[in-house]
């Protein structure tokens, strides 16, 4: 067993498939975007990462994106540091992880994230704290299903 699947029990159990919803609201609670969202988590196993996240986004007006999230393992937290983020996540409690990160293309912003997954593993709540020059300007609110 790796190391990370020892060291960070809950987060072994998010590996699979998530089906959602990302609900952007401003700092007012006034929605301002919604997409659906497919997160593929993985811990590879093979050396080139500990841990690897897939997002895909899909919008109703036909835009998507694709954002990889390569991350290493140390200090029982996985690092991610790519050309959009650099943060950390770590366990909180048997059903909770955390995440900071800031955003490499928002010069003076950092995110915070709350992660509950289900005691049955087949539901996740997500919301992040958008905080730009230390004012709180966003939050999303995601509610996912395993798929796979």
């Amino acid at each position: 067993m790796s190391d990370i699947r020892r060291d960070m029990p809950v987060l072994a159990r998010h590996a699979g498939e998530w089906d959602g919803t990302y609900v952007h609201v401003d700092a007012a609670g006034a929605i301002v975007d919604r997409h659906r969202a497919q997160l593929t988590c993985r811990f590879p196993g093979d050396g080139s990462w500990p841990y690897y996240q897939i997002n895909r986004y899909s919008w109703t007006d036909g835009r998507t994106e694709e954002i990889h999230f390569p991350a290493t393992y140390r200090d029982r937290r996985i690092w991610f540091d790519n050309e959009r983020i650099n943060g950390s996540a770590w366990e909180v409690d048997a059903r909770s992880v955390m995440l900071t990160w800031t955003r490499k293309d928002l010069p003076g912003s950092y995110l915070y994230e709350m992660i509950q997954l289900s005691a049955d593993g087949r539901h996740r709540s997500r919301v992040w704290h958008w905080f730009q020059d230390d004012r709180l300007v966003k939050r999303t609110l995601i509610g996912e299903i395993r798929v796979g």
